[in-house]
């Protein structure tokens, strides 16, 4: 595809790596055959060539209207695309680029502002998150059940310590994880124990910098990736093994910490170590040689919902498939596995009309089979599935560490 910059945009380095996804792409459209939007809407311009074709008409200077920002915030950046694409375009980092400068000259109403601000303001940080959170579920029983869908419940679970041992590797906590869910790190670290692995916590470590980076808050979203790489460097330098993150959406983000970062000539070669050290748990336990199960599971069986995040994010298809097969689980037949859940870490809230139909698919598929379980990588999937289904939805190192 051909291109013409507009000068106003020349010295931009983003703009450059823009430029290079959009000459990238052959325009053969297979992308739009696993797009969820595309197959909602049946609009090219909400799927993924659509879009590739409005950020360029964008940076070569054409007028940006309010419906071009509109189509950029129907997508989900779950990647599937990237996964169908045979040119392999980079379409999660152009229509990152494409959304910051969309944002800088097309201004939202009071209502989106707000929303938006709320969400990078308090998502990110656990203690505000949890305050929130305490507030929603006091006054939950009389939400209108819209409202209700979106206060999860925080499951009951007691600190594990990781006792020393020889081999090291760092945690991410997390922010939302670590409030709705610790117990998934809890189980984390409860099998890395038994592999004679010591699980690091930094403290001052948190959110992963998803949340405004998705918002387009981009020097916001690289501030907390730059607090992030701080609090770990020491224990880098010390030659911890791996940095082990159990919510795929952080881990795809973390992972590309090399990628956002390379023209911050202070935190590149940091930032590029840092993502060459990030492991989803499950590559970390493929590598390791698991105990033989020594308890029975009460889920017999389980449809497992792998995150976007995970599969098309990370290209870690069928990793913990295999695993939860080894330790004794059967593994029902999902269709269409990979389309989105809807969740989209804050899609859910700012996109409630398309996210609801993608969760009502999904769930759809994943339940078909009658399963005793519903398990996932990702604490957004497993919220947002959790708050429309009877059956029971847990990350899946839960289910391991259960059997162990």
């Amino acid at each position: 595809m051909q291109t013409n910059i507009s000068n106003k945009f020349k010295n931009n380095p983003h703009v450059e790596d823009a430029e290079n996804i959009i000459r990238s792409c052959v325009h053969c459209g297979f992308c739009t055959a696993t797009c969820p939007t595309y197959q909602l809407l049946g609009d090219e311009l909400d799927g993924p060539r659509g879009r590739i074709y409005l950020i360029k008409q964008v940076l070569e200077g054409k007028q940006v209207t309010a419906k071009t920002q509109t189509h950029l915030d129907r997508c989900l950046t779950c990647r599937s695309c990237e996964t169908t694409c045979p040119s392999g375009v980079r379409y999660g980092r152009l229509v990152d680029i494409g959304r910051e400068i969309v944002e800088q000259q097309v201004p939202r109403g009071f209502s989106e502002k707000a929303q938006r601000l709320l969400i990078r303001k308090i998502v990110p940080y656990p203690k505000r998150f949890a305050s929130l959170l305490k507030v929603g579920q006091f006054f939950k029983p009389v939400l209108p059940v819209a409202l209700k869908d979106k206060i999860p419940n925080v499951e009951i679970s007691h600190s594990v310590k990781s006792n020393e041992q020889a081999r090291k590797m760092l945690v991410l906590q997390g922010c939302v994880q670590s409030v709705t869910t610790p117990q998934t790190n809890q189980a984390a670290t409860k099998i890395l124990q038994k592999l004679g692995i010591e699980l690091i916590s930094a403290d001052k470590a948190g959110c992963c910098g998803a949340v405004s980076h998705h918002l387009s808050a981009q020097e916001e979203g690289l501030e907390f990736m730059r607090r992030n790489i701080d609090a770990w460097w020491p224990y880098v330098e010390q030659g911890v093994e791996a940095l082990v993150i159990t919510a795929s959406g952080c881990g795809s983000v973390v992972k590309d910490y090399g990628e956002l970062l390379k023209h911050d000539f202070k935190y590149a070669d940091k930032a590029r170590r840092i993502s060459e050290l990030s492991k989803d748990i499950s590559e970390v336990l493929s590598d390791e040689d698991l105990p033989k199960p020594t308890n029975g599971s009460k889920y017999k069986k389980v449809a497992f919902q792998s995150p976007c995040s995970l599969q098309h994010g990370q290209k870690l298809s069928g990793v913990v498939e295999k695993i939860l097969e080894q330790a004794g689980f059967e593994l029902t037949e999902v269709e269409d596995t990979h389309l989105c859940c809807g969740s989209a870490g804050t899609y859910s809230i700012l996109q409630p009309k398309l996210s609801k139909q993608l969760q009502k698919n999904k769930l759809a598929s994943l339940q078909d089979a009658k399963p005793d379980v519903i398990a996932t990588a990702n604490i957004g999937c497993q919220m947002h599935l959790a708050s429309d289904t009877e059956v029971p939805v847990k990350h899946w190192i839960e289910l391991l560490e259960a059997v162990l």
